[in-house]
């Protein structure tokens, strides 16, 4: 395996960020920890760069103990974490080559490997890092945790505040960054970057609610979900809320997510009782289960 974690607990003083977590990630994989901000991703990931010690358990990056052999794990791992964290008065091509230096390489000599990366940001060379936008920090930053060819990339949030169509490329660039034989970890709060993993493990309150593929997690959800809307969706969400037989209730984009307790659920009968709280414009419509639908089921 190129990552084992096997029952790791970290606490800060009374606060369990992890409890007693386990899961392997394979050699080549895209792998997602996917969780909201506070479910313990970040102290995972310094956990696993060898920043951190666990409390308990063990955990191997690229066949060495994060503990006694992390010097070998800091040779071996590129680690990009969720906050710009270059050099902001260097120039791109100034943080590009202290990197490569610190790793005793150059970039002449990984060029192949960070080349479709660089090419789009090297117009932009000679500016100084804390100029570039979001999206181009982002890949400079990407280029640096490469430059010195690792076995296994750490990325921490990589596309939190940058825009849709940076966040798209992104994760074309790391596709293709496995063809390279580079294992991925990668963390993120969006569900919907959770589908363009190989795995995902889902992540709460520092346990581990589930590892599988993505397609696998959201066969497990089994119940019937429907998107509901109405002229007032704050005042629907609460009444929803109220209805004797709801199980689940929450904001879905334009819509509210609605799982009934009952096999026989009858869509007229709820509408009955959401017009008698003066809703109108009621759309009960059956839908497909998504990563979310089932992260908030395993989260209740």
């Amino acid at each position: 395996m190129s990552i084992s974690i096997v029952n790791v607990s970290k606490s800060y003083n009374k606060v369990n960020a992890l409890k007693n977590i386990s899961f392997d990630v394979k050699p080549g994989e895209l792998f997602g920890l996917i969780g909201p901000d506070g479910a313990g991703k970040t102290t995972l990931f310094r956990i696993l760069t060898t920043l951190l010690v666990a409390n308990e358990g063990v955990v191997k990056v690229a066949g060495f103990d994060v503990v006694t052999d992390y010097k070998n794990i800091r040779k071996c791992v590129g680690y990009m974490p969720g906050k710009f964290s270059l050099y902001q008065d260097l120039t791109v091509e100034e943080n590009l080559m202290f990197f490569a230096t610190i790793f005793g390489t150059t970039i002449e000599e990984n060029y192949d490997l960070i080349k479709e990366i660089y090419i789009q940001i090297a117009p932009f060379k000679d500016r100084r890092a804390g100029k570039l936008s979001g999206g181009m920090k982002q890949k400079l930053a990407l280029c640096c945790a490469l430059i010195h060819k690792p076995k296994v990339l750490f990325l921490d949030e990589p596309t939190t505040g940058v825009d849709p169509v940076s966040r798209k490329e992104f994760w074309e660039m790391l596709k293709r960054l496995q063809d390279k034989n580079i294992t991925i970890l990668v963390s993120t709060p969006y569900m919907d970057e959770a589908a363009l993993c190989d795995r995902i493990a889902l992540i709460q309150d520092g346990n581990i609610l589930e590892v599988d593929t993505p397609k696998a997690i959201v066969k497990h959800y089994t119940k019937q979900i429907y998107n509901v809307s109405a002229n007032n969706m704050y005042q629907l969400i609460n009444y929803l809320k109220e209805y004797p037989f709801s199980h689940s209730v929450y904001p879905f984009g334009e819509f509210v997510h609605y799982t009934d307790t009952r096999t026989n659920f009858n869509s007229n009968e709820l509408k009955t009782y959401l017009r008698s709280k003066d809703l109108s414009n009621l759309k009960i419509d059956k839908t497909i289960a998504t990563i979310e639908d089932t992260f908030m089921e395993l989260a209740k």
